[in-house]
């Protein structure tokens, strides 16, 4: 079937037309498709290929590669099918120098969203792209004791200077406490305040004692190395969303390292995902949450853009201290143990207890979370976007011209809205965006939907295999054309993270002429029903499928009217007033000749930065 919208023509087989069968492929280079997997459960999408001046030959079936399938089973696949790969030659890209060693990354897998159509994205990686030797040379002997690199073969992150992971305390805007991600290959400007995992995890932060992990995707040998060697056996829990198969290889993992501790989070609404990212730290000094938006996986931490909010050093109480005693004007401090409490996990509880006996009343930022249920009464506003509707109505205050205030959402994923924009995004999620104090009357603004294109990704530091962590599907994407006049593409000079394709969530309301913010929210959540929650039963019942958590930033917390936007957010200065935006405004909207990134169709026309292109099996 043959489907022809504002922003490009998709081909599929129209027997497999259907939300909730995604995909199986992932991506191959000039030289190889990926095999068919023998542990998919569902055939994979029926693809009609691009027509390529490049040639394509098949790999030998001597070096099998594994394809995805969707749910448990891609877990199962990507473990079963992990592969020693051929050596091969990476040309000159943008990424710059490359490092002569083995990536100890992982690769593709179960999506680290978060819809009912189940999209799958890199949890183990397994199928990697690569290259066919020149005509004429013999290929390369298998190697057979190397672990599985990252998508761009061996050499795929770059040399950096000694000081990439920071040995003294950066320079920190201690206003908003909102930080990126280093990313490698940029000018050391764009990296001066922001975060490596090394950086959160240094001695300088706190002399750490034990911690919580909570997230979606981890390699665990890697996250144990992030620590600093003085920390490196501390206890760490890990709080993840895994089941059968899947929790069994996460199990294994943490085998070697006897300091390491599960605890899995309940997710009894079909399609659910524990997609929340959080660290808890506590140390001799104090205790601090860093929520985020990174796996605890290699890839995430390199050549992508992600934020974090990061608390301060919270001190603790006083001995005798009242149950009361360290909220902060937010009540963060409250809705923190409230959220930890709907795990029902007893591994948690001592950590409830901790947070009880610290001081929190430096925070300035709400929290807003999703946690799987359905909800009614005024449990509805607890959770997912009608707690964010809550905040909006009770601390923002009405701006005069509201109407011509934009709304802006900006995300790495996208679920399955229905077929017109009245099913969901403008009936239900729009009006939470929209409110702005106790106004009752709301007329519509203009809402700017930035995702990336499909040049975004072609010419990004990954190439295209930063697509496999953009999975929206041509299944989805068919089915609700009316969304992609809405787009805008990811520009982000004024941070250097153009070309580091973004895995942050955020979402925000700004003022016309783009210097100012209402408000803005940095979170785990992206554009689907099953983030945010979806209202049932004639409006009666709010039904929420995964945990999501994020911090939203109002400026009467902060004692302003708006906040500034900083419009250089790098080098860091700790004096700005200004609120680091991690992306250009006012955003690009699509050109007609631009399309949305659809991770499950091929791309086979142009070679993106490392000469590759994108052919799912």
């Amino acid at each position: 079937m043959s489907h022809t919208s504002l922003h490009g023509k998709w081909a599929v087989s129209s027997s497999d037309d259907d939300d909730n069968l995604p995909p199986s492929g992932t991506t191959t280079s000039k030289s190889i498709r990926p095999a068919e997997s023998s542990h998919s459960t569902r055939r994979s999408p029926s693809l009609v290929p691009v027509p390529t001046p490049l040639e394509v030959k098949a790999e030998p079936a001597r070096t099998p590669v594994c394809s995805l399938t969707i749910g448990s089973e891609a877990r199962q696949s990507a473990a079963r099918n992990r592969v020693n790969p051929l050596k091969f030659e990476t040309s000159p890209s943008r990424a710059g120098k490359r490092k002569k060693e083995t990536s100890d990354g992982s690769g593709w897998a179960l999506s680290d969203s978060d819809d009912d159509d189940l999209e799958v994205k890199r949890k183990n990686q397994s199928s990697l792209p690569r290259r066919a030797p020149p005509n004429g040379e013999t290929k390369k002997p298998k190697v057979e004791s190397e672990r599985p690199p990252s998508p761009h073969g061996r050499l795929y992150y770059i040399d950096e200077p000694d000081d990439f992971f920071e040995s003294s305390l950066p320079c920190l805007n201690d206003t908003y406490r909102f930080y990126l991600n280093k990313v490698t290959g940029l000018d050391r400007k764009f990296n001066s305040g922001a975060l490596h995992i090394k950086d959160i995890l240094s001695p300088l932060f706190g002399t750490l004692k034990e911690s919580v992990q909570f997230n979606y995707c981890f390699d665990i040998p890697w996250m144990v190395k992030q620590f600093p060697s003085e920390f490196r056996h501390c206890p760490v829990l890990i709080v993840h969303g895994d089941k059968r198969e899947a929790k069994a290889r996460l199990l294994q993992q943490g085998q070697p390292f006897p300091h390491v501790r599960f605890c899995q989070a309940k997710l009894d609404i079909a399609f659910g995902t524990h997609h929340t990212k959080m660290m808890l730290l506590w140390y001799e000094e104090g205790f601090r949450v860093i929520i985020l938006t990174s796996n605890l996986i290699r890839a995430d931490w390199y050549q992508k853009t992600q934020g974090m909010w990061m608390s301060p050093l919270f001190p603790r109480l006083p001995e005798g201290s009242s149950a009361s005693s360290g909220e902060s004007p937010t009540f963060f401090k409250r809705d923190l143990l409230e959220y930890l409490a709907s795990y029902r996990a007893p591994e948690l509880e001592d950590w409830i207890q901790r947070i009880k006996e610290h001081d929190l009343s430096e925070t300035r930022v709400y929290l807003v979370a999703s946690t799987p249920g359905r909800y009614v009464g005024a449990d509805m506003e607890r959770w997912g976007h009608l707690r964010l509707r809550k905040l909006l109505y009770e601390h923002t205050n009405p701006i005069p011209g509201e109407e011509r205030w934009p709304v802006i959402g900006q995300f790495s994923s996208i679920g399955s809205m229905g077929m017109d924009k009245s099913k969901w995004l403008a009936g239900e999620f729009q009006r939470t965006l929209t409110t702005v104090g106790k106004c009752s009357l709301r007329p519509d603004p203009i809402m700017h939907l930035l995702y990336p294109s499909v040049e975004d990704v072609r010419i990004s530091l990954e190439g295209y295999p930063a697509g496999g962590s953009l999975p929206y599907s041509i299944q989805t994407a068919q089915k609700q054309t009316w969304l992609h006049s809405y787009f805008h593409r990811w520009k982000a000079s004024r941070t250097g993270r153009s070309h580091a394709m973004p895995h942050i969530k955020t979402y925000m309301r700004v003022s016309p002429d783009f210097t100012q913010l209402a408000w803005f929210l940095v979170t785990s959540a992206n554009l689907s029903k099953a983030a945010w929650g979806a209202l049932e039963k004639n409006n009666t019942q709010m039904m929420v499928r995964s945990y999501e958590l994020g911090v939203l930033y109002v400026p009467s917390a902060f004692n302003m009217k708006t906040f500034p936007i900083d419009t250089n957010p790098f080098p860091a200065s700790s004096s700005t007033s200004g609120f680091p935006v991690p992306f250009d405004l006012p955003p690009t909207c699509y050109s007609p000749k631009d399309q949305p990134w659809i991770w499950n169709i091929p791309y086979s026309q142009e070679p993106d930065t490392h000469g590759n292109i994108w052919v799912p099996s």
